[in-house]
């Protein structure tokens, strides 16, 4: 299993004051070295943190992995088709949410979106959707023919006492289902050091996408050192 960092919050320290520090770059940098699969960052449409600059100066990091979060917006498919990043993640978004709430309407939108990533994996981009642990939206991600889906645990790691058990027996099934559907199984959203024994409960898990966690823990103990400590939790 594979760790992927999203260090969005690394932006967000940056934009707060609207200096040129932390370095998103650098920041993926250490994240790499400290073991890394990859890099994730989320272009959103109001670009409250990572900016367009970031993205192409991540794409030209030759140690870098880049995992590109955008949502089916025409500005973005425009930029992600100029930068190719490895990979490219298409997640819903709205304009006042703190992040990200929930999984795409594939089977509702497959038309857009299956045009979406008909371009991408035409430019040799790996595609993966965002979804919820559900088989309907499982099976319209299969009929797209995208490699991955990332299953959206955030409601999991929400919850506690019985509604966290409900909602990992449903990740659990949606794992398998998804495997079954030839579809390779990602996950994230909301992931720390006291819920990925949970997480970890789920079949087929390909890569880990994680970071708000990760960046907080590393205001206390570094950035690499909060890395390696999820990797080690991964491990367990």
């Amino acid at each position: 299993m594979k760790l992927g960092v999203n260090i969005d919050h690394i932006a967000t320290l940056r934009q707060a004051r609207g200096t040129e520090y932390p370095d998103v770059l650098e920041a993926g940098r250490i994240c790499m070295k400290a073991g890394a699969c990859g890099i994730t960052v989320h272009l959103r449409e109001d670009r409250r943190h990572i900016q367009d600059a970031d993205v192409y100066a991540l794409r030209a990091e030759p140690s870098v992995r880049l995992n590109l979060e955008m949502a089916d917006c025409p500005d973005i498919v425009r930029i992600a088709l100029d930068v190719e990043p490895d990979e490219v993640c298409i997640v819903p978004e709205k304009r006042r949410e703190l992040t990200t709430e929930g999984g795409l309407d594939v089977a509702g939108q497959i038309r857009p979106i299956g045009r979406t990533v008909d371009k991408l994996m035409a430019a040799g981009i790996q595609v993966s959707l965002f979804v919820n642990p559900d088989a309907r939206q499982l099976k319209a991600a299969a009929d797209l023919c995208v490699p991955y889906v990332e299953l959206h645990t955030g409601t999991f790691c929400d919850a506690s006492g019985a509604a966290a058990r409900r909602e990992l027996d449903r990740l659990v099934r949606a794992a398998g289902t998804a495997h079954d559907l030839g579809l390779s199984v990602n996950a994230g959203h909301g992931i720390n050091l006291e819920n990925i024994r949970g997480i970890l409960r789920m079949p087929h898990l390909d890569t880990l996408n994680i970071g708000h966690s990760i960046v907080a823990q590393a205001v206390f103990a570094g950035l690499g050192r909060a890395v390696k400590e999820m990797l080690a939790a991964m491990r367990k």
